[in-house]
């Protein structure tokens, strides 16, 4: 789901559809009468304040805002997605989803004094495009996944370490080897089938080797109540005590990207279960303590990371040194400690700004410290982001048993074509756009 801006919870709230996009829904009519009165003050002013404030122009209708004056610290800007701004002459910055990014539908020819900005937390499934540098390097500014982006969202799916540490749904290990007699050491809940990861291909394998209860539409072989099978169900109370009873969970991205890291990955982590991961090559920056999760990566077949989850399985000593930071309610990752002490955005917190909210005055902000610095008569800051702000690289596919795996003519080829393709889509759009597209920068 996609929160959207304390300024836009005014006027509007969101809501998930089925397939992953955004609709916008009316607020509750409790408000109408402070909206009619904010929005007649506003019309009788836009003039003046079209004049005095800059003008953010979502090119992506993210959040619904035909126009709202949005105040960011000691500065102010217009925010909108009303694309008759696009020639006024204080549209400062287009700000752009990346999931609905589209080479065919831009803002050109782009003026010296337009900056770009990119707001994008999703999978490289969603805009392959943008993962490659001639496509990346456009904007001025971003706030991704990745570490090295302007605004990191790396944490995205991480509370607070509060959550990490609790043990409200910790099952204790006699328990666990006690419900051992009517479950597998390992769950695997996906509904997400055949991704860029090849996840599934990866788990059929495991499968032969270590048995596995599967709850999700991919390699099911085991049902939820029917109060959980519906999707939006994955965070629910209910579902958080059926899997908190496993001692390890897979829990495997839909694509590899350094710090794309989700809820697949905090989640059990929460829950006092072991996570048995595969996804960001940068993983073990973010683990909150050495021993935490196991990782695929350090497996060459899954018939060895097999044998290994049954010796930990069997062994309780062994086990206990994966949860010992949780019982002990210790987290040594000084940088993932810093991450989550110093972002300026905060989840299910509504003391504080959500990433929407942060990515607009991040933006707003540093479009202001130009307008300064030209009203002293000095060139402004030209911020340009670089291929590390999203990196993912080609999909693969795992190739194991030719009797349990899949024909590549399956969705996992498409995955490859449609990296190559975009690949093809980035380079044409920086040598047919030229000039309409690049910045120019100003001496």
């Amino acid at each position: 789901m996609v929160e959207l801006g304390k300024f836009e919870r005014k006027e509007f709230k969101s809501s998930s559809l089925q397939d992953g996009h955004t609709k916008m829904e009316e607020a509750p009519t409790h408000l109408n009468s402070f909206l009619k009165k904010e929005e007649l003050t506003f019309h009788r002013k836009r003039k003046w304040e079209l004049d005095s404030y800059p003008i953010m122009l979502w090119w992506s209708p993210l959040t619904g805002e035909t126009g709202r004056l949005g105040q960011c610290g000691a500065d102010a800007c217009f925010f909108t997605i009303n694309r008759t701004y696009l020639r006024h002459h204080m549209t400062k910055a287009f700000l752009f989803y990346g999931t609905d990014f589209n080479i065919d539908s831009l803002p050109l020819p782009r003026k010296a004094h337009h900056d770009w900005a990119l707001f994008h937390e999703e999978s490289p499934k969603n805009n392959y495009k943008l993962f490659h540098k001639p496509v990346i390097t456009l904007f001025n500014y971003t706030a991704t996944f990745s570490r090295h982006s302007h605004l990191p969202l790396t944490t995205q799916y991480l509370e607070s370490i509060e959550v990490l540490k609790s043990l409200r749904y910790l099952v204790p290990l006699q328990s666990k080897n006690e419900l051992r007699k009517r479950l597998a050491p390992l769950v695997y809940v996906q509904s997400d089938c055949d991704p860029p990861s090849d996840r599934d291909s990866y788990v059929r394998e495991l499968m032969a080797y270590i048995k596995v209860d599967s709850y999700g539409e991919c390699l099911r072989n085991k049902d939820l109540p029917q109060q959980l099978k519906n999707p939006a169900s994955m965070d629910a109370d209910g579902f958080y005590r059926i899997i908190a009873q496993y001692k390890f969970i897979l829990a495997f991205e839909n694509a590899v990207c350094d710090d794309y890291i989700t809820e697949k990955f905090w989640r059990p982590l929460k829950l006092g279960v072991v996570p048995v991961y595969y996804g960001s090559p940068s993983i073990t920056d973010w683990l909150p303590s050495n021993k935490s999760a196991i990782l695929v990566s350090e497996f060459s077949h899954p018939r060895e990371l097999a044998t290994y989850i049954r010796r930990l399985d069997s062994d309780d000593g062994l086990y206990e040194a994966y949860v010992e930071w949780k019982l002990k309610g210790e987290i040594s990752n000084q940088r993932l400690l810093t991450a989550l002490r110093e972002r300026k955005w905060g989840v299910q917190d509504i003391s504080q700004d959500n990433y929407i909210d942060a990515f607009e005055c991040m933006v707003c902000t540093k479009v202001w410290d130009n307008i300064r610095l030209q009203e002293k008569g000095l060139p402004p800051k030209r911020w340009e982001a670089e291929d590390t702000h999203l990196s993912c690289p080609k999909p693969t596919v795992f190739a194991f048993s030719p009797l349990r795996a899949l024909p590549l003519s399956s969705l996992r080829e498409m995955w490859i074509s449609s990296f190559e393709q975009s690949k093809k889509e980035a380079q044409a759009l920086r040598l047919k756009g030229g000039k309409l597209i690049l910045q120019v920068k100003i001496i």
